[in-house]
């Protein structure tokens, strides 16, 4: 399938291409060398690095709020640098947990985690079926480095058995998420994906950030980005 024929709402995922300048990928790559150092990933908290690009107006930003509406905002960022030095492959899965201020026993959230410091709870599918992740890539991405796998159309199954996620995949097929330094995939959070190690030496740099535009239930509140304006 042409990824530029991909639609969120039907297929879970879709492609921007040449969204990112390349001054906003340098200073991106720089925050990267900065915060990840040699761990493969790190959490971002401080939106002061990130203000522009994930403002209603900035190109991240923009194309969130017009998939999820003027309340959307982010509610986690990860930048991950896969290198030669740091290379790992991830099976499929989905995205099951979400990342909240504090404890909170609310119905149909469970079970907790922490994960780098901050509290993380497995929340109802509805809640991460309404969210999208944005992958704002940093480095080319070919066949060779890595390139992330969707399983189209899984977004909209529900809580996948780890059992049934081979024989899930297999019947909707898969889709390598190709890119060039400054393009954005997006998918929905509960899109089943993937990816392989890197058979190459060049580095993939990625900015990973969840959005969501609904309210946490029963006194939670997203974790978030510190400072962040959502105007």
């Amino acid at each position: 399938m042409d990824r530029l024929a991909l639609r969120l709402a039907v297929h879970g995922a879709e492609f921007y291409p040449r969204i990112l300048s390349l001054t906003e990928i340098t200073l991106l790559r720089d925050i990267g060398d900065r915060v990840v150092g040699t761990n493969p990933g790190a959490r971002i908290y401080d939106s002061a690095i990130l203000n522009e690009m994930l403002s209603r107006n900035g190109g991240a930003g923009k194309i969130a709020r017009d998939l999820l509406g003027p309340s959307a905002r982010p509610v986690r960022a990860i930048m991950f640098d896969k290198s030669p030095n740091m290379n790992w492959a991830l099976g499929w899965h989905q995205d099951r947990t979400i990342a909240v201020r504090g404890r909170v026993e609310t119905d149909g959230f469970g079970p907790w985690t922490i994960k780098s410091g901050c509290v993380h709870v497995e929340p109802p599918f509805s809640v991460t079926r309404q969210m999208i992740t944005l992958r704002v890539h940093l480095d080319d991405v070919d066949d060779k480095n890595a390139p992330l796998l969707i399983a189209p159309g899984s977004h909209d199954i529900g809580r996948i058995a780890a059992s049934d996620i081979p024989e899930t995949v297999a019947k909707l097929g898969y889709l390598e998420c190709l890119a060039e330094a400054g393009d954005i995939w997006v998918y929905v959070t509960s899109i089943l994906h993937a990816s392989d190690k890197a058979m190459n030496s060049r580095r993939r740099r990625v900015l990973q950030v969840d959005f969501s535009a609904m309210d946490l239930p029963g006194g939670l509140e997203w974790s978030g980005i510190d400072g962040f304006d959502l105007t």
